[in-house]
């Protein structure tokens, strides 16, 4: 497919604020309401009067972050006037041209305002928010954050019994390769088909299509389903509350309620924890970041199976290539892993080599089947692996940086 032509139409401005059909001559502009369309669509996905009856408890409170990006439009319209919650649910909920003067990531570091709240002495039961297009989601509980691979695997595990558009249960489950293998072990149980994609949402579209795949996600916060061709942040958190509102519908007010932190602890339970972390170094110089990822693809073209690396013993490593099972198309070069024979991967990546520098992503990853370790901090349980991270990678020798841009 080609653009060939660029037509230009030369008419009055159009009042976009108003609903309907405006002609001129044979030309017609139709002005639409995207929020009812949306709005028709989740409630065919979700069973809403669920969500309903336990939003509007009086022991349960929850806030969403709209970070003054485009959900801000969504927001009130689903959460407040249609399910019923408090209108100081919604935080940040008018969407500004420079959202607030603030950064619309939905991550632990610039979701400043909405961790400081999820982490108080008061804190709501439920925290989420979504960036500045929508497409990507945080979900917090009271002193409890789930990571986006968790929860892409969280609501995988539940989403037969919790949301009517999978009663028949899902297609399919993928991830992208950086993701923690939490979902894996999901599909694994189910007996449900599994993908390992490169990092783009291309490759979930094209399993979609092939009606290959319900649910997925990627640890950058996008989380998704074949509801609509692409990630969707209102869908994660509908699809959490969902999970609780399921997990507490026979709950009586003022009974202990199933939280956040109990619906994960119970999952790690069943699947074990993978223990996950990513690093990102934002803006490094192009030279150092280019010279320190040809010095891993010439570490991991001569690695043996069997080698040591502290603690760890290498299984394989690799530079992650993909041959699509729809399209036939191949991806090379799409990340440098270290498996280890434990499980725990390391895996770097190269992205956003324009003007400003580059940034190096790091990954690492560790699976933790004994429920007495599930409570350690991620930071703790990883440090050993993060040193070795650090060690082979001569991340500091050849970018300078002592330290992370941003942890998650």
């Amino acid at each position: 497919m080609q653009i060939s032509a660029i037509k230009m139409a030369n008419i009055s401005d159009v009042d976009l604020s108003r609903l309907g059909v405006t002609k001129f001559g044979s030309f017609t502009v139709e002005v639409v309401d995207p929020v009812s369309d949306y709005m028709e669509l989740l409630q065919s996905v979700f069973d809403f009067e669920l969500i309903k009856t336990f939003i509007t408890r009086p022991d349960f409170r929850f806030k969403f972050d709209a970070m003054h990006a485009i959900t801000g439009a969504y927001a009130k319209p689903i959460f407040v006037d249609q399910l019923g919650a408090n209108s100081d649910s919604i935080s940040n909920g008018i969407p500004l041209e420079d959202f607030g003067n603030g950064h619309p990531d939905p991550n632990l570091t610039y979701a400043k305002e909405l961790v400081t709240i999820m982490y108080s002495v008061d804190a709501p039961d439920f925290g989420a928010a979504s960036d500045g297009d929508g497409d990507r989601n945080m979900i917090l509980g009271k002193s409890f954050f789930v990571t986006p691979s968790d929860s892409v695997a969280m609501i995988a595990a539940n989403a037969q019994e919790t949301i009517p558009y999978f009663k028949n249960g899902p297609k399919g489950l993928a991830r992208s390769m950086p993701t923690s293998g939490a979902l894996d072990l999901v599909a694994k149980k189910l007996n449900l088909p599994f993908f390992e994609v490169p990092t783009g949402w291309k490759f979930f579209g094209n399993l979609m299509d092939a009606g290959k795949l319900s649910i997925c996600g990627e640890e950058s916060f996008g989380t998704g389903s074949d509801h609509i061709r692409e990630k969707d942040g209102i869908w994660a958190v509908l699809a959490w509350i969902s999970i609780i509102a399921y997990k507490n519908k026979d709950k009586k007010v003022g009974e202990k309620l199933a939280s956040v932190a109990d619906i994960a602890k119970e999952h790690w339970a069943t699947y074990g924890r993978n223990f996950f972390s990513r690093y990102d170094y934002e803006e490094c110089e192009l030279e150092g970041a280019n010279k320190m990822v040809e010095h891993l693809r010439g570490l991991i073209s001569n690695i043996k199976t069997g080698e040591k690396y502290g603690n760890y013993t290498i299984q394989f490593a690799d530079d992650f290539a993909y041959t699509d099972s729809v399209d036939g198309s191949v991806a090379l070069k799409q990340g440098i892993r270290f498996v280890f024979t434990d499980g725990s991967r390391i895996i770097f990546r190269l992205s956003g080599t324009g003007s400003a520098g580059a940034t190096i992503r790091l990954y690492v990853e560790q699976y933790e089947p004994d429920v007495s370790k599930h409570d350690m901090d991620a930071q703790t349980a990883l440090k050993p692996l993060i040193d070795v991270a650090l060690s082979i990678s001569k991340l500091k020798e050849y970018t300078g940086r002592e330290k992370p841009t941003v942890i998650t």
